[in-house]
């Protein structure tokens, strides 16, 4: 009988590393964006030039091309690795960080391009609002998760709902604006009970998820800056948000000594977004009260910030340079 010719492995290499490519790249885009925010707060508090703010810009958006062509291709190459993703207990709350990238960057794209930015803006928000009912759909759906599946992580479908009042206020979409705001809010009480009672009551998460502990902080910082875009002042919720935020950064900084030694992963960058929500809700709050504290406050949180970027950006490429993402759990 003649031999059938057998087809050779695919080398390890391109194709075995786009068919892991995580869809939890994209928490490096919401970290680059959050950076260009907060440093356009800096330079907006002491009258600096924008070039730091321009530069992480620009950074963002090279960023999100490259991670958005690369995970079209794993789609489109993969998609059974794609509908694992979609099935992962944990992966899955990362979707929406998708969309939550498109919202950010058309907000920061408004001040330069307006109408762009409403192009951006109004698909983010489309997408983000399918990927929050087809994310709930899950949890609420046949799958059976446990408690150990539950992490900060499954505050980012929240999360991405109260960015949209950002820019959609600026752009006169005040009452699809409310809608978001209180979706967001209702269900970060629900998950903020839920992850409690798993943080307080279970087992410890494992490495790779502990640095999600960070956002816990994202909920009422940027919830406060969505609250104050649609009610245009500081009042007594606003405050209670502000300072939420606050007792969430505190607890992170006495656990964040740990967390940094652990090996790196890119859940990692989960601890960029929220530095900079706290940052530029901390000088806002600081420009409409005149609070001297509250600025301090923001300096010293843009300073962490920066340092939290550069070990990232630094420990990304070292991951990448060794080979240490992209590859199978």
């Amino acid at each position: 009988m003649t031999d059938i010719p057998q087809a050779k492995p695919a080398p390890a290499g391109t194709h075995n590393r786009l068919e892991h490519f995580p869809v939890t790249f994209f928490a490096i885009v919401m970290g680059m964006t959050g950076l260009s925010l907060a440093l356009r707060a800096v330079e907006h508090a002491f009258g600096l030039a924008s070039w730091g703010s321009d530069l992480a810009y620009a950074s963002a958006i090279v960023i999100f091309g490259l991670v958005s062509v690369f995970y079209a291709l794993k789609a489109q190459r993969y998609p059974a690795a794609v509908r694992a993703e979609w099935n992962h207990p944990v992966r899955l709350a990362f979707f929406p960080a998708i969309s939550i990238s498109i919202l950010l960057i058309a907000t920061l794209t408004l001040s330069r391009a307006p109408a762009v930015a409403e192009g951006l803006w109004l698909f983010g928000m489309g997408l983000q609002g399918m990927l929050t009912i087809a994310v709930i759909s899950g949890w609420i759906g046949h799958r059976a998760f446990q408690t150990p599946h539950l992490s900060p992580a499954w505050f980012i479908p929240a999360v991405g709902n109260v960015i949209v009042p950002i820019a959609g206020v600026q752009m006169g979409y005040v009452e699809i604006s409310w809608y978001f705001l209180s979706v967001g809010l209702i269900f970060w009480i629900v998950l903020l009970t839920l992850v409690m009672n798993r943080l307080i009551f279970h087992d410890p998460m494992p490495g790779r998820l502990q640095p999600t502990l960070v956002i816990l902080i994202a909920p009422p910082a940027v919830g406060f800056l969505a609250w104050f875009h649609l009610t245009g002042q500081i009042d007594a919720f606003a405050r209670i948000l502000m300072n939420g935020a606050y007792l969430f950064t505190l607890l992170v900084a006495v656990q964040l000594p740990r967390i940094v030694k652990l090996p790196f992963a890119l859940s990692f960058w989960a601890l960029s977004f929220p530095f900079a929500a706290v940052t530029v809700a901390s000088f806002l709050y600081a420009d409409q009260t005149g609070s001297a504290a509250h600025r301090v406050f923001g300096t010293v949180l843009a300073g962490v910030l920066l340092v939290i970027i550069a070990a990232l950006l630094i420990r990304t490429l070292r991951a990448i340079r060794a080979d240490e993402i992209c590859q199978p759990e």
